[in-house]
C-alpha cells in the first residue's frame, strides 16, 4: 500500500513538500501525483518513471517537482509558489492503482490567500 504525507496549511505563495511511502510495494516504473479538489474530479499532476523522466500538468509545471524511486521505496513531490487553486487532497499512485481504482489515505493541502 501506498502511504501519503506532508499535507497541511500554507499561506499563497508557501511550499510544501509530500511524501509517499509504498508499504510492501518492491518496484514500482511508474509513479505519479494525482490529486482532488473538493467538487472536481481527479487529476494528474506530475509523474515520473524510474528512467527519471517526468511529467506534470500544466497548471503546476514551474512550481512542481517530482522525484524520488522505487529503490528508495519514496516519491517526493516538492511544491513552490503554491496557490489557493492547489487546494486538495493529494495522492500517489501507480498506473495500475490507478486502473483499479485503489487510493491511499492521501495527504490534504490547504492554500489559504
Amino acid at each position: 500500500r501506498l502511504v501519503e504525507s506532508g499535507g497541511g496549511l500554507v499561506q499563497e505563495g508557501g511550499s510544501l513538500t509530500l511524501s509517499c511511502i509504498g508499504v510492501g510495494i518492491i518496484r514500482w516504473d511508474e509513479m505519479g501525483w494525482y490529486r482532488q479538489a473538493p467538487g472536481k474530479r481527479r487529476e494528474s499532476v506530475a509523474n515520473i518513471t524510474q528512467t527519471g523522466n517526468t511529467k506534470y500538468a500544466d497548471s503546476v509545471k514551474g512550481r512542481f517537482t517530482v522525484s524520488g524511486g522505487s529503490a528508495e521505496n519514496t516519491l517526493y513531490l516538492h511544491m513552490n509558489n503554491l496557490k489557493p487553486e492547489d487546494t486538495a487532497e493529494y495522492h500517489c499512485n501507480t498506473p495500475l492503482g490507478v486502473q483499479l481504482d485503489t487510493w491511499g489515505q492521501g495527504t490534504h493541502v490547504v492554500v489559504s490567500a
